[in-house]
């Protein structure tokens, strides 16, 4: 059974977990880590009247597996590789190196054009960051975005989600400073299984979004 209708749902039932007072006090920076995150953090953030940005991230596929996700490359280059599956599949460490530069060449710079002109994520030195997604899956994409903010000089990095599979939460736990979930599953099916209504978010959708919004960070 579906636990949200659609993103606007998931998004009222998620500020209900997240510390409200706390992140306006502090000035907590809101990060999209995905295109579907973008309905939320951009509902959050007019909400809270806090400033946001988008990091962005791209998966890489096992050689010969285009649905298996085997590392994930940032917009800094940073790379995080799913060690077991890589030994599994037996795939060498070039391919993911040259995959990664592949995809950072070819799209993640496509999208830094498109929706900050060019420039990356700026410094975080001594912010307190929560990164924000539309579920969690793997934790892949989070982890790649973690080590990237936290390399960018983030203080605290959380993360907020609607939903995420409980022994993902388990492995996460240790490695942010907290979590925001309105429900951890253990029969964690995918994502869409969850929503009554979550189509792909499109490109020009998003960019519509960020660029009619006042908080959006890079076009302030």
């Amino acid at each position: 059974m579906a636990k949200f209708k659609n993103r606007a749902d998931a998004t009222i039932k998620l500020l209900e977990v997240l510390p409200q007072k706390r992140m306006h006090d502090e000035k907590w920076l809101l990060v999209a880590i995905s295109a579907g995150a973008v309905p939320l953090v951009n509902a959050i953030a007019d909400r809270l009247q806090l400033d946001y940005d988008l990091l962005f991230t791209e998966p890489i596929y096992a050689p010969n597996n285009s649905e298996c996700v085997v590392a994930m490359v940032s917009e800094t280059e940073e790379i995080v590789i799913h060690d077991r599956l890589v030994k599994s599949f037996d795939i060498n460490l070039d391919y993911i190196y040259g995959e990664a530069h592949r995809k950072y060449e070819e799209k993640i710079l496509k999208y830094v054009y498109k929706y900050r002109k060019g420039g990356l994520i700026g410094s975080l030195k001594n912010k307190k960051v929560l990164l924000v997604d539309e579920g969690c899956e793997t934790g892949i994409t989070l982890l790649c975005s973690l080590k990237t903010v936290i390399n960018a000089g983030a203080k605290i990095v959380s993360f907020a989600t609607p939903i995420l599979p409980n022994d993902v939460f388990l492995n996460l736990e240790a490695i942010v400073d907290d979590i925001y979930s309105v429900y951890k599953i253990n029969d964690f099916v995918n994502l869409e299984y969850h929503y009554e209504n979550i189509k792909k978010m499109e490109s020009e959708e998003v960019k519509q979004i960020v660029q009619s919004s006042k908080n959006y960070l890079p076009l302030k």
